[in-house]
């Protein structure tokens, strides 16, 4: 086994029906302005709010690295 990975170190693996990629929804704006590295402010959450709105995913992707 690959050093790290084991049981003991890390907890046990996250069920895969629990894991998202994205794909199944958008983030909440408060998640997008953290992700951004960013405090969250009401005026960045309603920015965060206002780009997943008018742009979804692409938005997303365009506002984090």
């Amino acid at each position: 086994m690959p050093e790290g990975t084991d049981g003991d170190e890390w907890g046990e693996p996250t069920p895969d029906v629990v894991l998202h990629t994205g794909t199944e929804q958008l983030p909440d704006p408060e998640d997008v302005v953290l992700a951004s590295g960013h405090d969250i402010t009401p005026e960045r959450v309603e920015q965060a709010r206002r780009l997943l709105n008018e742009e979804g995913a692409a938005g997303v992707e365009k506002l984090l690295p």
